[in-house]
């Protein structure tokens, strides 16, 4: 069926699948209360991901009949359980792998990362998520949640113009093609992240944008400057 139209249920249907929420949600509060099971000198953790449940029956369709997706899509996030109803568990200092398909429209490369909340709701220090599988979507990361309690955890993902640069600098240069047009375009991206990080830190980023800019230099010389272990560190 084409995904721009739609059919409903008759209210029969509906009603059914209401009461069949209603006791699923009745049988997950009962279980809730029944006391988990201790692991000797460990205390449980809670984790939730910080995702929208499934549609239920308040949640309109688009205008289109199409599903409401961002330019850059965060999908099938783990874990998760019955759809983010219950927690996923873990025991203190357990580490465990949020992943999530991640990707965009166009050639531009994506990145991702995963930012833990405890208890309190305090975020603590994004964790860069790396593609699991080449070609796959598929990212990942792994984090530790600290102090027993209820934690949430959140999936970011954004263009990133830094490695999509370095990738078409990494054809180009090589190949001759459009060198100086191509420095001079990571030289200025650079540039502007260098605006974006603490003033102890930004001689590097600098350093880099005048290897970028120093036509004295063979082209493969000034690329590899800007590709030096210290700036990808930085970076």
């Amino acid at each position: 069926m084409p995904a721009k139209q739609h059919s409903s249920a008759p209210p029969s249907s509906s009603k059914a699948t209401a009461k069949t929420t209603a006791k699923a949600t009745t049988t997950a509060a009962k279980a809730a209360k029944k006391p988990a099971k201790k692991t000797p000198g460990k205390k449980a953790v809670e984790a939730a991901a910080d995702v929208p449940g499934p549609p239920g029956p308040a949640d309109p369709p688009s205008a289109s009949g199409e599903s409401t997706l961002g330019r850059i899509p965060v999908l099938d996030v783990r874990p998760v359980v019955q759809q983010g109803r219950r927690p996923a568990k873990a025991v203190t200092g357990e580490s465990f792998e949020v992943s999530a398909t991640v990707f965009r429209e166009g050639h531009d490369a994506v990145a991702a990362n995963v930012v833990l909340r405890d208890p309190a709701g305090r975020p603590g220090p994004w964790t860069p998520m790396r593609e699991l599988a080449p070609g796959t979507d598929r990212w990942g990361a792994t984090v530790t949640a600290g102090e027993p309690g209820r934690w949430t955890y959140t999936v970011e993902a954004w263009s990133d113009p830094v490695a999509t640069w370095q990738h078409h600098a990494g054809i180009k240069i090589p190949a001759g093609i459009d060198t100086e047009l191509v420095l001079e375009e990571g030289a200025r991206l650079y540039d502007r992240a260098a605006a974006g990080i603490p003033d102890g830190q930004r001689p590097v980023l600098r350093e880099a944008v005048a290897a970028l800019r120093n036509d004295n230099r063979p082209a493969a010389w000034r690329l590899a400057a800007a590709l030096a272990p210290q700036v990808q560190d930085l970076l």
